[in-house]
């Protein structure tokens, strides 16, 4: 996902500073621009990656720990630390609401078919951090996510997955965060995505 958002964001002329822990996959677009070899939980690695920054995208993975959450305290604090106001994460669709049972997330509901639940329980850690903090935050939530190209024609909507939603392509899902740049439609909320 972080590969098509740089992509995305390079062809739309934005300059950009990427945080990679694997440049492997994103030293094939070009024209690249300082890529930062680096570990998001440690600080002089944010620090570089922040410096001069307007706007932070975050499309880091679940690897099956917990990076994301124990990283979100200290984006959080560099951002302030660097008077960044606007972040924009991609989630995942089990931390939104559901709409059987509004009171639950929707991992935590019947809508969920995955029996594991460590990633989003993750993803939920680091949204709860968000919701907490002062920033401009959005967060992405698609639902499954299988390669494709862009098509730019799918549904969004605040707080739950459009009804009936079942997947979004990782393009597409791409081209909705960088919409979101210059967008103050969904501050402080998460959004569903899917076709």
């Amino acid at each position: 996902m972080g590969s098509i958002i740089l992509s995305d964001a390079l062809e739309a002329g934005y300059s950009v500073q990427a945080l990679v822990r694997n440049p492997t996959s994103i030293l094939s677009h070009k024209p690249y621009r300082n890529i930062i070899l680096g570990n998001v939980l440690n600080d002089a690695d944010l620090d570089r990656a922040m410096a001069g920054t307007d706007i932070i995208i975050s499309a880091l993975s679940t690897d099956g720990s917990s990076t994301l959450s124990q990283s979100m305290p200290k984006i959080i604090d560099k951002m302030e630390i660097h008077r960044i106001k606007r972040i924009i994460t991609i989630g995942t669709a089990g931390i939104l609401q559901s709409r059987n049972e509004p009171n639950l997330y929707r991992f935590q509901s019947n809508e969920s078919r995955n029996k594991s639940t460590l990633a989003t329980e993750d993803h939920l850690r680091a949204y709860l951090l968000l919701k907490q903090s002062n920033l401009d935050w959005t967060i992405v939530c698609p639902t499954y996510l299988p390669s494709g190209e862009k098509t730019g024609n799918y549904r969004y909507e605040r707080d739950v997955l459009p009804l009936h939603g079942q997947s979004i392509s990782t393009s597409d899902t791409a081209d909705f965060a960088i919409k979101q740049i210059h967008s103050k439609q969904f501050l402080k909320t998460r959004v569903g995505l899917a076709y």
